[in-house]
Protein backbone atom coordinates (compact mmCIF):
# COMPACT_ATOMS: atom_id res chain seq x y z
CA UNK A 1 0.00 0.00 0.00
CA UNK A 2 2.67 2.32 0.29
CA UNK A 3 4.11 2.00 -2.63
CA UNK A 4 0.95 2.34 -4.19
CA UNK A 5 0.74 5.86 -2.29
CA UNK A 6 3.94 6.43 -3.14
CA UNK A 7 3.33 5.99 -6.98
CA UNK A 8 0.68 7.99 -6.73
CA UNK A 9 2.17 11.30 -5.01
CA UNK A 10 4.70 11.06 -7.43
CA UNK A 11 2.47 10.93 -10.40
CA UNK A 12 0.71 14.24 -9.00
CA UNK A 13 3.72 15.99 -8.56
CA UNK A 14 4.64 15.17 -12.16
CA UNK A 15 1.53 15.84 -13.58
CA UNK A 16 0.46 18.83 -12.07
CA UNK A 17 3.47 21.01 -13.72
CA UNK A 18 2.61 19.53 -17.36
CA UNK A 19 -1.22 20.61 -16.94
CA UNK A 20 -0.45 23.77 -15.53
CA UNK A 21 2.17 24.14 -18.83
CA UNK A 22 -0.90 22.88 -21.13
CA UNK A 23 -3.05 25.62 -19.62
CA UNK A 24 -0.50 28.32 -20.32
CA UNK A 25 -0.11 27.27 -23.75
CA UNK A 26 -3.98 27.51 -24.67
CA UNK A 27 -4.55 30.39 -22.73
CA UNK A 28 -1.40 31.71 -24.99
CA UNK A 29 -3.43 30.68 -28.29
CA UNK A 30 -6.57 32.18 -27.81
CA UNK A 31 -5.04 35.69 -26.93
CA UNK A 32 -3.17 35.13 -29.74
CA UNK A 33 -6.01 34.60 -32.32
CA UNK A 34 -7.85 37.20 -30.59
CA UNK A 35 -4.98 39.48 -31.32
CA UNK A 36 -5.20 38.89 -35.52
CA UNK A 37 -8.83 39.25 -35.41
CA UNK A 38 -8.22 43.57 -35.66
CA UNK A 39 -5.30 43.12 -38.44
CA UNK A 40 -7.72 40.93 -40.54
CA UNK A 41 -10.25 43.65 -40.33
CA UNK A 42 -7.13 46.45 -40.85
CA UNK A 43 -6.42 44.51 -44.19
CA UNK A 44 -9.86 44.91 -44.98
CA UNK A 45 -9.64 48.75 -44.51
CA UNK A 46 -10.07 51.23 -47.02
CA UNK A 47 -6.88 51.73 -48.38
CA UNK A 48 -6.80 55.70 -49.22
CA UNK A 49 -3.83 56.94 -52.16
CA UNK A 50 -3.13 60.28 -53.37
CA UNK A 51 -2.95 60.26 -57.11
CA UNK A 52 -2.15 62.40 -60.12
CA UNK A 53 -2.01 61.88 -63.92
CA UNK A 54 1.08 61.71 -65.74
CA UNK A 55 0.72 65.33 -68.48
CA UNK A 56 3.14 65.82 -71.29
CA UNK A 57 4.59 69.40 -71.52
CA UNK A 58 7.68 71.42 -72.40
CA UNK A 59 10.58 70.86 -69.77
CA UNK A 60 13.09 72.96 -70.62
CA UNK A 61 16.57 71.22 -70.61
CA UNK A 62 19.95 72.59 -68.34
CA UNK A 63 22.66 71.87 -66.06
CA UNK A 64 23.85 73.76 -62.88
CA UNK A 65 27.30 74.35 -61.63
CA UNK A 66 29.15 76.92 -58.84
CA UNK A 67 30.35 79.36 -60.48
CA UNK A 68 32.43 83.25 -59.76
CA UNK A 69 31.68 86.65 -60.76
CA UNK A 70 34.18 88.04 -62.52
CA UNK A 71 34.90 91.18 -64.44
CA UNK A 72 34.80 90.52 -68.30
CA UNK A 73 37.27 93.14 -68.18
CA UNK A 74 39.79 94.39 -65.74
CA UNK A 75 42.81 97.11 -66.38
CA UNK A 76 45.73 97.95 -64.32
CA UNK A 77 46.16 101.77 -65.22
CA UNK A 78 49.45 102.64 -65.19
CA UNK A 79 51.63 105.53 -65.86
CA UNK A 80 54.03 105.71 -69.45
CA UNK A 81 56.46 107.95 -68.76
CA UNK A 82 58.20 108.83 -65.14
CA UNK A 83 57.44 111.81 -63.46
CA UNK A 84 55.93 113.53 -60.57
CA UNK A 85 51.81 112.87 -60.33
CA UNK A 86 49.62 116.20 -60.38
CA UNK A 87 46.51 115.24 -59.52
CA UNK A 88 43.70 112.18 -60.12
CA UNK A 89 40.62 112.59 -61.68
CA UNK A 90 38.38 109.96 -59.75
CA UNK A 91 37.30 109.45 -56.27
CA UNK A 92 37.56 105.85 -55.21
CA UNK A 93 34.34 103.72 -55.95
CA UNK A 94 33.63 105.48 -58.74
CA UNK A 95 32.01 104.59 -61.95
CA UNK A 96 33.78 106.20 -65.16
CA UNK A 97 33.87 106.04 -68.64
CA UNK A 98 36.10 105.27 -70.84
CA UNK A 99 38.39 108.18 -72.05
CA UNK A 100 37.44 110.23 -68.93
CA UNK A 101 40.77 111.65 -66.97
CA UNK A 102 42.52 109.41 -64.09
CA UNK A 103 45.38 111.26 -63.52
CA UNK A 104 47.57 114.26 -64.80
CA UNK A 105 51.69 113.38 -64.48
CA UNK A 106 53.95 116.65 -64.71
CA UNK A 107 53.82 117.87 -68.24
CA UNK A 108 56.34 120.70 -68.27
CA UNK A 109 59.48 117.98 -69.12
CA UNK A 110 57.50 116.82 -72.47
CA UNK A 111 56.23 120.11 -73.62
CA UNK A 112 59.55 121.38 -73.15
CA UNK A 113 61.11 117.96 -75.15
CA UNK A 114 58.27 118.80 -77.61
CA UNK A 115 59.54 122.50 -78.27
CA UNK A 116 62.77 121.86 -78.82
CA UNK A 117 62.06 119.27 -81.49
CA UNK A 118 59.81 122.03 -83.63
CA UNK A 119 62.65 124.15 -83.24
CA UNK A 120 64.92 122.13 -84.38
CA UNK A 121 62.68 121.75 -87.40
CA UNK A 122 62.16 125.37 -88.22
CA UNK A 123 66.02 125.48 -88.48
CA UNK A 124 66.53 122.73 -90.84
CA UNK A 125 63.67 123.93 -92.55
CA UNK A 126 65.28 127.13 -93.02
CA UNK A 127 68.74 125.29 -93.92
CA UNK A 128 66.94 123.40 -96.77
CA UNK A 129 65.25 126.34 -98.00
CA UNK A 130 68.72 128.21 -98.92
CA UNK A 131 70.28 124.80 -100.16
CA UNK A 132 67.67 124.74 -102.75
CA UNK A 133 68.36 128.04 -104.07
CA UNK A 134 72.05 127.35 -104.21
CA UNK A 135 71.07 124.57 -106.31
CA UNK A 136 68.97 126.57 -108.69
CA UNK A 137 71.94 128.49 -108.90
CA UNK A 138 74.73 125.74 -109.60
CA UNK A 139 72.10 124.41 -112.01
CA UNK A 140 72.56 127.94 -114.45
CA UNK A 141 76.22 127.93 -113.99
CA UNK A 142 76.53 124.93 -115.28
CA UNK A 143 75.12 125.55 -117.83
CA UNK A 144 77.07 128.60 -118.89
CA UNK A 145 80.20 126.58 -117.87
CA UNK A 146 81.14 129.20 -114.86
CA UNK A 147 80.69 126.05 -112.34
CA UNK A 148 81.80 122.69 -112.21
CA UNK A 149 79.22 119.19 -112.73
CA UNK A 150 80.82 118.62 -109.14
CA UNK A 151 79.80 121.57 -107.20
CA UNK A 152 76.60 120.76 -108.29
CA UNK A 153 76.32 117.34 -107.68
CA UNK A 154 77.57 118.46 -104.11
CA UNK A 155 74.85 120.68 -103.60
CA UNK A 156 72.06 118.07 -104.79
CA UNK A 157 73.57 115.56 -102.16
CA UNK A 158 73.22 118.34 -99.59
CA UNK A 159 69.85 119.27 -100.00
CA UNK A 160 69.15 115.61 -99.71
CA UNK A 161 70.43 115.76 -96.66
CA UNK A 162 68.59 118.76 -94.98
CA UNK A 163 65.38 116.64 -96.40
CA UNK A 164 66.18 113.71 -94.39
CA UNK A 165 66.88 115.97 -91.47
CA UNK A 166 63.60 117.69 -91.86
CA UNK A 167 62.01 114.34 -92.07
CA UNK A 168 64.08 113.20 -88.57
CA UNK A 169 62.28 116.50 -87.11
CA UNK A 170 59.32 115.40 -88.01
CA UNK A 171 59.03 112.06 -86.41
CA UNK A 172 60.63 113.59 -83.41
CA UNK A 173 57.86 116.06 -83.14
CA UNK A 174 55.19 113.12 -83.13
CA UNK A 175 57.56 110.98 -80.49
CA UNK A 176 57.45 113.77 -78.31
CA UNK A 177 53.94 114.67 -78.60
CA UNK A 178 53.59 111.16 -77.88
CA UNK A 179 55.32 111.52 -75.27
CA UNK A 180 53.42 114.25 -73.92
CA UNK A 181 49.80 112.84 -74.45
CA UNK A 182 51.30 110.05 -71.81
CA UNK A 183 51.27 112.89 -69.13
CA UNK A 184 47.18 112.95 -69.80
CA UNK A 185 46.26 109.68 -68.15
CA UNK A 186 42.37 108.15 -69.59
CA UNK A 187 40.52 105.72 -68.81
CA UNK A 188 40.62 102.72 -71.44
CA UNK A 189 37.58 101.20 -70.76
CA UNK A 190 34.01 101.78 -68.86
CA UNK A 191 34.06 100.25 -65.60
CA UNK A 192 33.92 100.74 -61.74
CA UNK A 193 37.44 101.86 -59.90
CA UNK A 194 39.08 100.24 -56.93
CA UNK A 195 41.40 101.80 -54.54
CA UNK A 196 43.70 104.67 -55.29
CA UNK A 197 47.12 103.06 -55.28
CA UNK A 198 49.37 106.42 -55.44
CA UNK A 199 48.42 109.77 -54.23
CA UNK A 200 48.90 112.80 -55.73
CA UNK A 201 52.73 114.39 -55.14
CA UNK A 202 54.70 111.12 -55.74
CA UNK A 203 57.13 110.55 -58.29
CA UNK A 204 55.79 107.32 -60.27
CA UNK A 205 57.67 105.44 -63.07
CA UNK A 206 56.65 103.16 -65.94
CA UNK A 207 57.89 100.41 -64.19
CA UNK A 208 55.95 100.52 -61.11
CA UNK A 209 54.52 97.06 -60.52
CA UNK A 210 51.11 98.24 -58.40
CA UNK A 211 50.15 100.71 -61.45
CA UNK A 212 47.94 103.94 -60.19
CA UNK A 213 44.21 102.44 -59.98
CA UNK A 214 42.49 99.22 -61.42
CA UNK A 215 39.45 99.47 -63.14
CA UNK A 216 36.42 96.56 -63.31
CA UNK A 217 33.89 96.49 -65.98
CA UNK A 218 31.00 95.54 -64.39
CA UNK A 219 28.32 96.13 -66.65
CA UNK A 220 27.74 93.48 -68.10
CA UNK A 221 29.38 91.23 -66.28
CA UNK A 222 30.89 87.44 -66.35
CA UNK A 223 30.89 84.28 -64.44
CA UNK A 224 33.39 81.52 -64.65
CA UNK A 225 31.49 78.11 -63.66
CA UNK A 226 32.24 74.23 -64.10
CA UNK A 227 30.56 71.59 -65.26
CA UNK A 228 31.80 67.57 -64.68
CA UNK A 229 33.49 66.50 -68.23
CA UNK A 230 30.46 64.02 -68.73
CA UNK A 231 28.31 66.79 -69.73
CA UNK A 232 30.86 68.11 -72.72
CA UNK A 233 29.18 66.28 -75.40
CA UNK A 234 25.88 67.83 -74.30
CA UNK A 235 26.97 70.85 -74.12
CA UNK A 236 28.98 70.86 -76.91
CA UNK A 237 26.01 69.54 -79.52
CA UNK A 238 23.40 72.29 -77.90
CA UNK A 239 26.05 74.96 -79.17
CA UNK A 240 26.03 73.34 -82.51
CA UNK A 241 22.51 72.97 -82.86
CA UNK A 242 21.42 76.73 -81.64
CA UNK A 243 21.26 79.52 -83.95
CA UNK A 244 21.74 82.00 -80.40
CA UNK A 245 24.18 81.71 -78.16
CA UNK A 246 22.71 79.29 -75.45
CA UNK A 247 20.92 80.98 -72.31
CA UNK A 248 22.14 81.10 -68.81
CA UNK A 249 20.72 82.20 -65.36
CA UNK A 250 22.50 83.50 -62.32
CA UNK A 251 21.60 82.50 -58.79
CA UNK A 252 22.22 83.41 -55.64
CA UNK A 253 24.20 80.47 -53.31
CA UNK A 254 21.57 80.52 -50.25
CA UNK A 255 18.28 81.58 -52.99
CA UNK A 256 16.33 80.81 -55.55
CA UNK A 257 16.13 84.13 -56.84
CA UNK A 258 17.69 84.78 -60.12
CA UNK A 259 20.13 87.32 -60.21
CA UNK A 260 20.67 87.59 -63.79
CA UNK A 261 19.68 86.22 -67.05
CA UNK A 262 22.64 86.37 -70.35
CA UNK A 263 24.18 83.85 -72.52
CA UNK A 264 27.19 81.72 -72.67
CA UNK A 265 30.08 83.43 -74.05
CA UNK A 266 32.73 80.30 -73.64
CA UNK A 267 33.24 76.69 -73.43
CA UNK A 268 36.90 76.16 -72.69
CA UNK A 269 39.41 74.12 -74.82
CA UNK A 270 40.58 72.41 -72.23
CA UNK A 271 38.97 69.89 -69.84
CA UNK A 272 40.36 70.08 -65.77
CA UNK A 273 41.81 66.93 -65.67
CA UNK A 274 42.65 66.82 -61.93
CA UNK A 275 39.06 67.63 -61.12
CA UNK A 276 37.30 66.09 -64.18
CA UNK A 277 35.31 69.96 -65.25
CA UNK A 278 35.08 71.78 -67.90
CA UNK A 279 35.13 75.57 -67.50
CA UNK A 280 32.27 77.77 -68.59
CA UNK A 281 32.23 82.13 -68.89
CA UNK A 282 28.76 83.34 -69.59
CA UNK A 283 27.97 87.15 -69.95
CA UNK A 284 24.98 88.96 -67.62
CA UNK A 285 23.57 92.78 -67.69
CA UNK A 286 24.38 94.16 -64.95
CA UNK A 287 22.91 97.38 -64.66
CA UNK A 288 21.91 97.61 -60.87
CA UNK A 289 25.19 95.86 -60.07
CA UNK A 290 23.46 92.75 -58.30
CA UNK A 291 26.21 90.60 -59.02
CA UNK A 292 29.55 91.87 -57.81
CA UNK A 293 33.65 90.13 -59.01
CA UNK A 294 34.25 87.76 -56.54
CA UNK A 295 30.53 86.38 -55.32
CA UNK A 296 30.01 82.79 -55.87
CA UNK A 297 26.77 81.80 -57.46
CA UNK A 298 25.01 79.06 -58.98
CA UNK A 299 24.81 79.16 -62.76
CA UNK A 300 21.97 77.57 -64.70
CA UNK A 301 22.99 76.66 -68.25
CA UNK A 302 19.93 75.64 -70.73
CA UNK A 303 20.51 73.37 -73.31
CA UNK A 304 17.24 73.23 -74.78
CA UNK A 305 13.60 72.38 -74.17
CA UNK A 306 12.20 69.25 -74.08
CA UNK A 307 9.02 68.96 -76.07
CA UNK A 308 5.78 67.26 -74.36
CA UNK A 309 7.98 65.36 -72.75
CA UNK A 310 5.90 62.64 -69.80
CA UNK A 311 6.43 64.40 -66.09
CA UNK A 312 4.93 63.72 -62.79
CA UNK A 313 5.48 64.91 -59.37
CA UNK A 314 8.71 63.26 -58.23
CA UNK A 315 7.35 61.88 -55.06
CA UNK A 316 5.74 60.01 -57.51
CA UNK A 317 8.93 57.72 -58.36
CA UNK A 318 9.71 55.04 -56.36
CA UNK A 319 13.73 53.18 -55.92
CA UNK A 320 13.64 49.42 -55.42
CA UNK A 321 16.60 46.71 -56.28
CA UNK A 322 15.25 46.38 -59.71
CA UNK A 323 14.91 50.18 -60.39
CA UNK A 324 12.81 53.10 -60.39
CA UNK A 325 9.09 52.39 -60.25
CA UNK A 326 5.50 53.58 -59.67
CA UNK A 327 2.82 52.51 -58.83
CA UNK A 328 -0.36 53.34 -61.28
CA UNK A 329 -4.27 52.50 -61.04
CA UNK A 330 -6.31 51.31 -63.59
CA UNK A 331 -9.93 51.80 -64.32
CA UNK A 332 -11.15 49.90 -61.36
CA UNK A 333 -8.49 52.06 -58.93
CA UNK A 334 -6.58 48.32 -58.99
CA UNK A 335 -2.88 48.99 -57.89
CA UNK A 336 0.26 47.81 -60.27
CA UNK A 337 3.85 48.31 -60.00
CA UNK A 338 4.99 49.46 -63.24
CA UNK A 339 8.70 49.80 -63.76
CA UNK A 340 9.69 53.46 -65.67
CA UNK A 341 13.35 55.24 -66.91
CA UNK A 342 13.74 58.44 -65.38
CA UNK A 343 14.93 60.72 -67.65
CA UNK A 344 15.81 63.47 -65.32
CA UNK A 345 14.66 65.16 -61.78
CA UNK A 346 14.24 68.74 -61.47
CA UNK A 347 12.49 71.55 -59.78
CA UNK A 348 10.14 68.56 -58.09
CA UNK A 349 9.07 66.58 -61.25
CA UNK A 350 9.77 63.72 -62.77
CA UNK A 351 10.36 63.26 -66.70
CA UNK A 352 9.91 59.67 -67.66
CA UNK A 353 10.41 57.96 -71.29
CA UNK A 354 9.60 54.11 -70.77
CA UNK A 355 6.66 52.99 -69.17
CA UNK A 356 3.93 55.19 -68.54
CA UNK A 357 1.32 57.03 -71.28
CA UNK A 358 0.06 60.36 -70.82
CA UNK A 359 -3.84 60.35 -68.90
CA UNK A 360 -2.54 57.70 -66.48
CA UNK A 361 -2.82 57.59 -63.08
CA UNK A 362 0.05 57.58 -60.65
CA UNK A 363 0.31 57.38 -57.05
CA UNK A 364 2.03 60.45 -55.10
CA UNK A 365 1.60 59.97 -51.97
CA UNK A 366 0.42 56.88 -49.94
CA UNK A 367 2.98 54.33 -51.43
CA UNK A 368 4.13 52.66 -48.25
CA UNK A 369 -0.22 50.91 -47.92
CA UNK A 370 0.40 50.06 -51.37
CA UNK A 371 0.92 46.11 -52.68
CA UNK A 372 0.09 45.68 -56.10
CA UNK A 373 -2.95 44.27 -56.98
CA UNK A 374 -4.84 45.96 -53.95
CA UNK A 375 -8.01 47.79 -54.27
CA UNK A 376 -7.32 51.47 -53.60
CA UNK A 377 -11.18 52.82 -52.05
CA UNK A 378 -10.25 56.03 -51.18
CA UNK A 379 -9.00 58.37 -54.11
CA UNK A 380 -8.00 61.57 -53.87
CA UNK A 381 -6.34 64.18 -56.41
CA UNK A 382 -3.89 66.30 -55.55
CA UNK A 383 -5.92 69.24 -56.31
CA UNK A 384 -8.29 68.25 -53.38
CA UNK A 385 -5.22 67.69 -51.19
CA UNK A 386 -4.19 71.25 -51.99
CA UNK A 387 -7.55 72.77 -51.21
CA UNK A 388 -7.92 70.99 -48.97
CA UNK A 389 -5.00 72.13 -47.04
CA UNK A 390 -5.83 75.70 -47.67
Amino acid sequence: MSKISSARRSMLTTGLPVLILLGGLIWFMSRHDSDARPSKVAANAPVQATVTEVKPQDVPIYLTGVGTVTALHSVTVRTRIDGQLDRVGFKEGQDVSAGQLIAQIDPRSAQAQLDQAVAQKAKDQAELANARLNLRRYAELVKQDAATRQTLDTQRAQVAQLEAAVQADEAQISYARTQLSYTHITAPISGRVGERLVDPGNIVHATDAGGLVVIKQIDPIGVVFTLPEDFFVDINHAMRTSKEPLQAVAYSRNSQQPLGHGSLLLLNNQMDTSTGTIQLKASFPNPVHDMWPGQYVNARLYLGVRKQALVMPAEVIQRGPDGTYAYVLDDKDIVHLQYVHVVVMQDGIAVVDKGLAAGQRVVVEGQYKLRPGIHVTKVQTMAATAEKAQ
